[in-house]
């Protein structure tokens, strides 16, 4: 049964906090009070003036209760209830427009329970609006509810005074059993989720997380709602504990509840037609359109849902969009793409910069006794068309998977890898470096995409959308190792069953235990000397997917000096800028600014940016002493870290390049170091070359060109090859850095 209660009528408005909650010597208006800050000195009504408001069918149940600025026009009132204080600012003779709805300013025919409200808003048609802060210029009209309770704790995981623990609202993300659970707050950095999520057998780390969060909390109650200067609010029907931002824009949503919606003049945020909201967060820029439905959820800024998209229990990153979808529990880093109507992603961490294709059925299959399994996928992945992965799998970044089915977890550690389902010949097949080799196109597009799309206004993480960065290419290091030690190790059983005598042939130590420990060493040598014989070897891991089948590695020698000749780029193109901003113009000075003995750091994807391992355990190291005290002291270092990033990336790239090249910028000579630099100019040209083929082959393919009458018309259609802007942009940098070589060939002395 409806447990409907019994009140007098002259309490409606009144005795908005509990009595039991109420601070001594306050009243229910002290956090309101607090919390007004327009300015605005707000009078009594006078006498003629309540004459006018009864002429025009207002009523109030205490005229003394509604206070008014000097510059109030009663006749700008009509068909109103007034019930408590209620505080209206100046209403002036005009009208307000917006996107083509016109309303007068003033309040009308609607029915106001203690709210304050600024200079010049009009409210038209709201049934109920109770304990509000309304800015200047707002447009509500034709809305049903919009109320605050003394609870209202606005989407962030908080308690008020005397609420229990089971009320508080987490978020699962990462892990269906909630194992890996955060509290949300506002101003919660992508960083910050994944910071939280991660060790969890450290209880003291976790304690402090806590702390620093809850410490953002006021368990006060009795806060209003607030709406921002120049929202405007239509044709909605439900608003319940919602924080609205100035310059928002809603219309038609069917429900908004326990959410802060951030939004600003320089970065507005929109809610449209039948979105359903709930126990969330959305930061600045955000949009929302076309029947969404989110519960628990946090949208970084500049992110979109769109289309019927369903977010639950999750955290999207920032300048990401998901449009159709259906995402669960998962924690994803900026520049995500999701869309389609059929797509799905459940328990996921992705790293960022990635796009799901249709029919994807990410994390859908749990292999394990409960949906307690989880997804781990580096930047840049990319699971094609009807892909359907399966708990626990991990892979590298830039990983593209082929259509399929894929029968068990997966573990794919080589970065920028084509992996398939051969059903055929019941292989799970790998191509090591696909990027590099049939679609640097995309590759270098999406990073160019990144960085020209990423609208922050206040950028607090720095986000790498380079594909070569630290992270990259210590999995690229990785990856050649594993390449040498699994062409060795195929090798070794190809001599074995043709029974021939291996040492003297290699010089690679004893035969049998002695020679398989040297494997590594076998498939260094064939793969440096560039052996034909590396094309004829049949080379897998066993390790790559739980079955007993094989996983097949294909064009292993291309790719691994691909690896190495783009190893070596990242770093002499690094080289090149340091060189530009620091003005040098002496080998001699650059090699003296640089450390002689660089050493390779491990580094992390922190919510897109990228910190060395070591500055992360320094910082949990100090979370858990108390000298990193709050989430501001934590933002604080992630710009520190950012301002660093530059000096880093470089130090790390001269030491890759020295341990893969066994180049010593210290030992070389002037002419050694303009050799480095007319390589670096070749490999330039050598990625605008198959940018453009990649292209190309779509202008020359047969099956592509037969929907067409003739060259003249595909060009019409889809634009001509030599007009791609994208293309135009690369040809135009690579002129630029060519004619940079050949000007620190010149001066660099």
């Amino acid at each position: 049964m409806n447990q409907i209660k019994k009140n007098p009528v002259n309490s409606l408005g009144y005795n908005f906090i509990p009595e039991e909650h109420l601070a001594k010597g306050r009243d229910e208006y002290y956090l309101r009070k607090l919390q007004n800050n327009n300015g605005i000195q707000y009078r009594g009504l006078t006498a003629y003036e309540i004459e006018v408001l009864v002429r025009n069918r207002n009523t109030s149940d205490n005229w003394n209760n509604l206070l008014v600025s000097d510059a109030f026009s009663p006749e700008q009132v009509h068909n109103c209830k007034f019930f408590g204080l209620v505080r209206i600012g100046k209403l002036e003779s005009y009208y307000l427009e917006f996107k083509n709805l016109r309303r007068p300013v003033g309040l009308y025919n609607s029915t106001i329970i203690s709210c304050d409200f600024g200079d010049n808003v009009v409210i038209d048609n709201v049934n109920y609006i109770s304990h509000y802060i309304i800015g200047n210029g707002v447009i509500i009209v034709n809305v049903n509810e919009v109320a605050t309770t003394d609870y209202a704790r606005f989407g962030n995981g908080a308690l008020k005074d005397g609420e229990p623990e089971s009320l508080r609202v987490w978020l699962e993300v990462c892990n269906e059993n909630g194992g890996r659970k955060i509290i949300p707050f506002n101003g919660m950095l992508p960083g910050d989720a994944y910071l939280w999520t991660q060790a969890r057998d450290d209880e003291k780390l976790q304690q402090r997380f806590r702390e620093f969060t809850l410490k953002r909390f006021d368990t006060r109650r009795g806060y209003y709602g607030v709406i921002g200067d120049r929202t405007v609010i239509k044709n909605c029907k439900i608003l319940k504990d919602v924080n609205i931002g100035s310059d928002a824009y809603l219309k038609g949503a069917n429900k908004l509840k326990n959410l802060t919606i951030n939004s600003s003049a320089d970065a507005s945020t929109q809610i449209g037609e039948g979105c359903e909201l709930v126990n969330g967060i959305i930061d600045y820029g955000c949009t929302v359109f076309y029947g969404v439905k989110a519960v628990r959820f946090f949208m970084a800024s500049h992110s979109q849902l769109k289309y019927g998209a369903r977010l639950i229990n999750s955290y999207l990153g920032n300048n990401s969009t998901i449009s159709c979808c259906e995402v669960l529990n998962a924690l994803i880093f900026p520049f995500h793409e999701q869309h389609h109507n059929n797509s799905f992603l459940c328990a996921a961490l992705l790293h960022g910069q990635t796009n799901i294709a249709a029919g994807a059925t990410i994390g859908s299959n749990h292999n394990s006794r409960s949906p307690d399994g989880e997804i781990i996928a580096g930047r840049g992945f990319w699971p094609g068309l009807c892909v359907s992965l399966k708990h626990n799998s991990k892979f590298a970044s830039f990983t593209i998977i082929a259509k399929g089915d894929y029968p068990a977890e997966l573990n794919i550690p080589i970065p920028f890898s084509l992996v398939s389902n051969d059903v055929t010949h019941d292989t799970l097949t790998v191509m090591p470096g696909y990027w590099f080799m049939y679609n640097l196109y995309a590759l270098v597009r999406n990073s160019g995409k990144y960085k020209d799309r990423d609208k922050r206004i206040i950028k607090e993480q720095l986000i790498e959308p380079g594909y070569l960065a630290p992270d990259t290419v210590n999995e690229m290091i990785q990856a050649l190792h594993l390449l040498e030690k699994l062409t060795g190790e195929a090798w070794i059983n190809a001599q074995e069953e043709k029974g021939t005598q291996t040492r003297q042939q290699k010089g690679a130590g004893k035969q049998g235990s002695g020679l398989v420990q040297n494997a590594a060493l076998i498939g260094k040598r064939l793969l440096e000397d560039k052996d034909p014989l590396v094309n004829e070897l049949s080379i897998t891991a066993t390790d790559f997917e739980n079955t007993q089948r094989p996983a097949k590695l294909v064009k292993v020698l291309k790719s691994y000096h691909l690896f190495k000749k783009l190893i070596r780029f990242y770093a002499i193109s690094l080289l090149v800028e340091y060189i530009s901003s620091e003005n040098i113009r002496s080998f001699k000075k650059l090699v003296d600014g640089l450390p002689n003995k660089p050493t390779r750091a491990e580094w992390q994807n922190i919510g897109g940016q990228l910190i060395r391992t070591a500055e992360i355990e320094k910082m949990r190291a100090q979370i858990r002493s108390g000298r990193i005290k709050s989430w501001d002291d934590i933002h604080q270092a992630y710009a520190q870290y950012g301002d660093n990033y530059v000096k880093e990336r470089l130090i790390h790239a001269i030491a890759a390049l020295r341990e893969v090249s066994g180049i010593q910028l210290s030992r070389l000579s002037v002419e050694q170091f303009h050799q480095l630099l007319t390589e670096s100019a070749l490999t330039k040209k050598w990625i605008f070359n198959n940018i453009y083929e990649s292209r190309a082959k779509d202008y020359t393919n047969p099956f592509r060109m037969m929907v067409y009458q003739n060259a003249k018309e595909m060009d019409n259609v889809i634009g001509k090859l030599d007009d791609n802007a994208f293309i135009r942009k690369e040809k135009q940098e690579l002129n630029a850095y060519k004619k940079r070589i050949d000007r620190l060939i010149k001066e660099l002395k």
